[in-house]
């Protein structure tokens, strides 16, 4: 079996609902940021998942992403890694991208990065850091992190670029899956909320 990767995002936060760059400030899940953690969790453990026997299990480890995986049922059998933290922001930490389109008009995250913090290519070999672990043996892997390091893991389980990232929207408490198609790395879900209701 050739092996995957499934991506789930955290929950809903009050950063993230307002769409305020949340990079290391450590901003808790809101009720519904729970409750769309308890829906993924249960759909994780439903068909054709069946709780994910097996699976290697990693989170981010700020506390949204941690308190999701636990939420979904999976924080016993995870370990908390530095590579799933989402970007550092720099200067534009808790910003919104109309905030920074004010100091730096036609700023994209994904073409400029961001002043004082961490370089694109600095979160892009974090996330081939990621996939190269994925893929390392015949197991599915779950990982529980942040929308941009999510969007850099399908765009570098793809071979492609980071700036790829930009085209690859990511909701909070959302499942994606990362499999192959004729041998070669393929996207087989994205941003799925089905979930959610």
């Amino acid at each position: 079996m050739a092996p995957r990767i499934l991506l789930a995002r955290h929950g809903q936060t009050e950063w993230s609902l307002s769409g305020k760059h949340t990079g290391r400030t450590d901003v808790p899940l809101l009720e519904e940021g729970r409750r769309g953690a308890k829906l993924l969790g249960e759909r994780l453990h439903r068909a054709p998942y069946e709780g994910l026997p097996g699976v290697e299990v990693r989170t981010s480890p700020l506390s949204r992403a941690r308190e999701t995986c636990e939420l979904a049922g999976f924080g016993d059998r995870a370990r908390a890694w530095d590579a799933l933290l989402e970007v550092d922001y720099g200067a534009y930490e808790g910003m919104t991208p109309a905030d920074i389109q004010t100091v730096r008009p036609g700023w994209l995250i994904w073409r400029d990065g961001v002043p004082e913090g961490e370089t694109l290519a600095e979160v892009s070999a974090r996330a081939d850091e990621v996939v190269s672990w994925a893929r390392s043996e015949d197991r599915d892997v779950l990982v529980f992190a942040h929308g941009h390091i999510l969007r850099t893991l399908g765009a570098r389980w793809l071979g492609l670029p980071i700036d790829f990232a930009a085209r690859i929207r990511l909701n909070p408490a959302s499942l994606s899956v990362l499999g192959w198609a004729y041998g070669e790395p393929a996207i087989e879900s994205w941003n799925d909320l089905g979930h959610l209701g």
